[in-house]
């Protein structure tokens, strides 16, 4: 199993965030990750790098680790914009890209509907998806259809590389494995959390990656910890 790391995007110091993936492939980790959000959820008035344009600048720093999106939401651009960014970010990062996507959900409405973009019902969000993952892979991207509704796991495992469900359990993940590739997203606090025993429940379960986003500690310090465990699992 993979592991990857968020980086720290919900404030307006972009070299925080170099500063982190940089170190995230100095120790071995796999792969970097940023949100597709406005604004951290729940927090308008708090600041939030762009996802895409700050994947492309540790596209361009980094040469080994996976960069991607965890995921990029249908419906805030246009489904030719949305490919032909994420095209541009695999050329930038040399095919190292992960691309995914989601239709977004009740907790991100807000944003759209703050700044006038359209919100359309799931069934239309959900073949966006199935549309964009599908030209995506006729491209070469690699994609994961990130989501818990059953009607998206299967766009996931129609149409992309694999479903991510963030924030289940190692037995929703046995699951799905169970019908095709997953991987595995949440946020964990490192300050509590046996990582090293949680990582290897989650590889026993089946899941290609895990990606975590770290609270309870530094950032230095949560990555060293993934570090640390991507060399000696439990």
């Amino acid at each position: 199993m993979k592991i990857g790391v968020t980086l720290p995007q919900f404030s307006d110091d972009a070299e925080a965030a170099l500063v982190v993936a940089r170190h995230a492939e100095s120790v071995g980790i796999d792969g970097v990750f940023v949100f597709d959000h406005l604004w951290a959820i729940g927090q308008p008035t708090r600041p939030a790098l762009h996802g895409p344009s700050l994947l492309a600048a540790v596209a361009a720093e980094t040469t080994r680790v996976s960069v991607g999106t965890l995921v990029a939401r249908v419906g805030l651009v246009s489904e030719d914009v949305m490919v032909s960014g994420f095209a541009t970010l695999d050329a930038i990062a040399g095919g190292r890209l992960i691309a995914g996507v989601g239709t977004g959900d009740r907790l991100s409405e807000p944003e759209n509907r703050a700044y006038g973009v359209a919100y359309e019902l799931p069934a239309v969000r959900r073949a966006a998806v199935s549309r964009v993952c599908r030209r995506l892979r006729s491209l070469g991207i690699a994609t994961w259809v990130g989501g818990l509704a059953p009607a998206t796991r299967a766009i996931g495992r129609a149409d992309a590389d694999a479903v991510n469900l963030w924030g289940v359990s190692a037995s929703e993940v046995t699951q799905e494995a169970l019908q095709g590739p997953v991987t595995w997203g949440g946020q964990v606090d490192l300050a509590v959390t046996d990582v090293a025993e949680l990582l290897a429940e989650l590889d026993r379960a089946g899941a290609g990656w895990a990606v975590v986003a770290p609270v309870g500690v530094d950032w230095a310090q949560a990555v060293e910890t993934l570090g640390t465990a991507r060399e000696h699992p439990g």
